[in-house]
């Protein structure tokens, strides 16, 4: 299985998101934008493992979620890996409640290691994938400019209440979600 632990974005949160990507449209027109029932802000990308695994990762999922209440995030920016001026995807920053994803995330990485599962040991940015690009493009400061103008609405609060387990199943060029976990914060 492949396996990545993450937040899921609720509902009520999506139709934001959904703005976002279509004034990322009008302004990119050859962007490819993530569907919005798999957008989530991945903690942990675990890759592929024995299905077996699916227990140990549970528990650990368990185990960083302990003691941690439930919480709020505002999406802020948008920014692009591997930066904003030569993206290969476009994704939104959040504010708020920050220090209780790093606490998680942290959590999720000692789990992994105590299971001898690879980490990323990447600086590590809570973010939201938004869209992505085929081709590389360039982007200068004047579409900069007008990214950040699309930030400027006013967001509802993302109501973080649990940690979820996810499988990602390849689907022809894209990949199906299924949650094997989920684990209810506080």
């Amino acid at each position: 299985m492949r396996f990545f632990v993450a937040l899921e974005i609720p509902e009520e949160n999506k139709k934001q998101f959904q703005q976002i990507q279509i004034n990322l449209q009008n302004l990119l027109p050859k962007i490819r934008l993530t569907d919005l029932e798999k957008i989530h802000l991945t903690l942990a990308f675990i890759g592929e493992q024995p299905d077996h695994l699916k227990d140990n990762l549970a528990s650990v999922i368990k185990q960083a979620a302990y003691g941690i209440p439930n919480f709020e995030v505002t999406p802020a920016y948008i920014d692009g890996f591997p930066n904003i001026h030569h993206p290969q995807n476009l994704w939104v920053g959040v504010k708020g409640d920050i220090d209780k994803i790093l606490l998680i995330r942290e959590r999720v990485k000692d789990g992994l290691e105590i299971l001898h599962l690879p980490v990323d040991e990447r600086r590590f940015i809570p973010h939201v994938t938004i869209a992505k690009f085929n081709n590389h493009i360039r982007i200068y400061r004047k579409l900069e400019v007008e990214l950040e103008k699309i930030m400027t609405m006013l967001f509802d609060p993302i109501k973080i209440s649990s940690i979820k387990l996810f499988e990602s199943i390849p689907s022809g060029d894209f990949h199906k979600h299924n949650t094997l976990a989920e684990v209810r914060l506080l």
